[in-house]
Order: structure tokens, then C-alpha cells, then sequence
């Protein structure tokens, strides 16, 4: 496995450092989010529901959630504009985003073109998570955002808790077995869940968009270039506890890091490889609710994945590890864990520099099951969940992989 080594940096990437690091410390809200010190103080009625789904002609309902380390997760629960669909809603679909995202990704396009406007309009009960530190969850029992303990977490306390969390209000309050569908990040924390029997033996099935396990053949050029100078390590170091780019100055990151170093005039494709399908002329409005805040620990995890090829817990060094997990190197999650019983279907893109194909090989070669696969080839990570072809070129499949395990399990 190769190792990412880094090369002592230039006086233009220590200035590129601090640069960065003082726009990510100025926490400064901006395209439509509010300046509001602590999360708690948010009323459920100027939630997700208010803002975008509703407005669309939905039914909608907040509802949430305390996780077991005192995080207050924020649910939205959507039905179908057609009243009769109301009355005997279907199974229940809960909606998992990725990295800097959050529930308002699965509603950003049209009705005709959302999956989770779709998920709803063809009768399923559909559920929105989101997860802590985002604008549509509610911040911390005891903790404010200003306190850097708020973000301290990585994927894997997003896994074990909010995910763990999440499906079990789901279950007891529709007393049904649940399906889940992930995207990215999403994928990673289903997958981390899914080890643990408490949490697979509420799930019916999965569905994974741009599954990822694994990292370490991604390709995208501009995460590449972050993890060889090891800039999640240096924010860290210097503090920096949140990552927020919801300012004009989170543009300003961007650009000098591509200044001099990449070719960014297509700053997306740089990131996610390059996207075939999704609405150009709407980017304006997905920029009102994307991107959302997540925690330096969690980059830095990430990091740790693409430079080690593991699909493990945070690496805390040798002696932190010892007191945190009993063991000097912290425990792969083990995919075999995931029971062979339980159905899995996956879409993946040939333009996807994020969950590359190799790293999904890995992934399919641990899981005992055989995963039912759809490959796009002009595809890229975005166009999952933002294509204008999404419902013919993916959604209608995974409701006819939902509608197959329902039917199976009915007899």
C-alpha cells in the first residue's frame, strides 16, 4: 500500500496554511444561515420542513433526537402529496447524506427529479436524517458550538451514535423494520452501523450510492494534494476544531489553494471527479443550503484512511489507542460482520474520483452477501443524488429493489 509522505513545506504553503486556518476559525455565517451560538435555541419550526419541503407541497414533520454522547439530531418525516398515499404509508426509508451535506441534499431538485420527494410521491415513509453539527440538528444537550469538545468526533461517532440513534427512533415509532439509503459519507457510517447486530437487526435492506468503505485509490486531484500536505494534521495542531465554508471568505480557502497548484477552473470535478448530469443553472440555489459545517477530527480521519487503506476506527497514536481501545492500532470495523442475510444493492460511476471501483472490489470481496450493483459510466459523486436523470437512471431501480424485499419478505 503506498504511503502519502510529506515534503517539508514551501513558504507559500505555510502562508496557504494560515490563511486557511484563519478563515476556518472565523465561524462567520453566511448564504442564509442564521449567527446563532448554540444550535439548542433553534425552534423545530424553522426546520428542513419549513424551509424547502413544505413549500414543495409535502407533508412534513420535525421530530428529534438525543444521541447517546448528548448530541440533538434533527429528523424530518415526509409523505406523499397524494392524501391517499397518507393513510397506509409504506415502508420506512431513511435518508443518510455525506460529508458536508446534510438532509436538505436529498430535496434539492424539482419533485420529479429529488429521491426523496420521489420516495415519498410512490407511498414509502420517508425519514431525513441529519447529522450533528449540521443547520437541521439541534446542537448539544450540555455543550455550545463554541466549545471545542461540540466537535470532537469523526465519521465513527457519527456511526455508532447519531446513525444508532436515528434508526432506533425510526423503528419504535413506525414498529418496521427500516431501509436505508446512503450517499458518500452516508455509505461509511451504514456500513460501520451494519457491524454491530443491535443496529443490522432493525434494517430490511440498503441501498449505496457512491459506496465507500475504503479510500485509498481515490484520484481526485484537489484531496489528494490536501492529504500529501497533510493540512488535516496542521489544522488540528493549530486548534482548529470546525470546519465551516458557508462564508465568503470559505472561497477565498479555495482559491488559494488552487492558486498556483491546480487547474480549478472546475473546482467540482477537482473534488468529486467530473459530473455528467446535474442542473447547472440551479448550482446558485443548492448554495444556499450546501455546504454544511463537519469537524476538523472528521477530515482528519478521512485522511487517515486514504493514507493507511484502512476501514478502521480513529488512529489516536500508538499510546491514546492502548487507553482508548485496548489495543496499540484502533480495530478495523469488519464488513464480514454485516449479516449475509441482509440485501444490499449499490450504484457506483466511472467518473467518481471519490469512491473509486478498486476500493468498492474491497469492500464487495469483505461482505459476505453479494450485493446487487448498477454501474453508470459517465457518472461522478454528485450525480447521485443531483442528476436530472437521477429517477430513470437510479431511483426507480432502488424502489424496485425496496418493493422486491418487501414482497420477499411477505411470504
Amino acid at each position: 500500500m503506498e504511503k502519502f509522505v510529506g515534503t517539508a513545506p514551501s513558504t507559500a504553503t505555510i502562508s496557504l496554511i494560515l490563511t486557511l486556518l484563519f478563515f476556518t476559525s472565523a465561524v462567520t455565517a453566511a448564504v442564509n444561515i442564521p449567527d446563532e451560538s448554540n444550535l439548542r435555541r433553534r425552534s423545530a419550526d424553522k426546520g428542513l420542513c419549513a424551509h424547502l419541503i413544505e413549500p414543495s407541497g409535502y407533508p412534513c414533520t420535525e421530530h428529534s433526537v438525543e444521541t447517546n454522547d448528548g448530541y440533538v439530531l434533527g429528523l424530518q418525516r415526509v409523505s406523499s402529496r397524494n392524501v391517499g398515499l397518507r393513510t397506509e404509508l409504506g415502508s420506512p426509508v431513511l435518508l443518510q447524506h455525506g460529508l458536508f451535506m446534510a438532509g436538505d441534499a436529498w430535496f434539492l431538485d424539482t419533485s420529479e427529479q429529488s429521491l426523496g420527494f420521489i420516495l415519498a410521491d410512490h407511498g414509502f415513509d420517508v425519514w431525513v436524517g441529519n447529522v450533528r453539527g449540521t443547520r437541521w440538528s439541534y446542537g448539544h444537550k450540555s455543550l455550545s458550538e463554541k466549545d471545542k469538545e461540540f466537535w470532537d468526533w469523526s465519521w465513527q461517532e457519527l456511526a455508532l451514535y447519531d446513525l444508532t440513534a436515528m434508526i432506533d427512533h425510526v423503528y419504535s415509532t413506525t414498529r418496521s423494520k427500516i431501509l436505508i439509503v446512503g450517499h458518500s459519507q452516508g455509505t461509511i457510517m451504514s456500513l460501520a452501523a451494519l457491524t454491530q447486530p443491535k443496529i443490522s437487526d432493525l434494517v430490511e435492506a440498503a441501498a449505496f450510492l457512491c459506496p465507500i468503505s475504503f479510500l485509498a485509490h481515490i484520484s481526485a486531484p484537489l484531496v489528494l494534494r490536501m492529504v500529501h500536505m497533510h493540512i488535516d494534521q496542521m489544522i488540528m495542531a493549530m486548534g482548529i476544531h470546525q470546519l465551516n465554508f458557508r462564508s465568503e471568505r470559505g472561497i477565498h480557502i479555495l482559491d488559494s489553494l488552487c492558486d498556483g497548484h491546480l487547474e480549478c477552473n472546475n473546482l467540482l470535478t477537482s473534488i468529486t471527479g467530473k459530473n455528467c448530469c446535474f442542473n447547472n443553472s440551479r448550482v446558485n440555489f443548492y448554495l444556499e443550503y450546501e455546504p454544511h459545517p463537519s469537524s476538523s477530527k472528521n477530515l482528519n480521519h478521512l485522511f487517515q484512511m486514504i493514507r493507511k487503506g484502512t476501514f478502521a476506527m480513529y488512529d489516536y497514536g500508538t499510546l491514546k489507542n492502548l487507553r482508548e481501545y485496548g489495543q496499540f492500532k484502533p480495530p478495523a470495523f469488519d464488513l464480514g460482520q454485516i449479516p449475509k442475510s441482509l440485501p444490499i444493492w449499490m450504484a457506483y460511476g466511472g467518473n467518481d474520483a471519490l469512491a473509486d471501483f478498486i476500493d468498492m472490489q474491497q469492500t464487495l470481496k469483505e461482505l459476505q452477501s453479494e450485493p446487487e450493483l448498477l454501474y453508470l459510466e459517465n457518472y461522478g459523486h454528485m450525480d447521485f443524488i443531483l442528476s436530472v436523470n437521477g429517477k430513470e437512471d437510479i431511483y426507480d431501480n432502488i424502489m424496485r429493489f425496496f418493493r422486491s424485499m418487501r414482497q420477499s419478505s411477505s411470504f
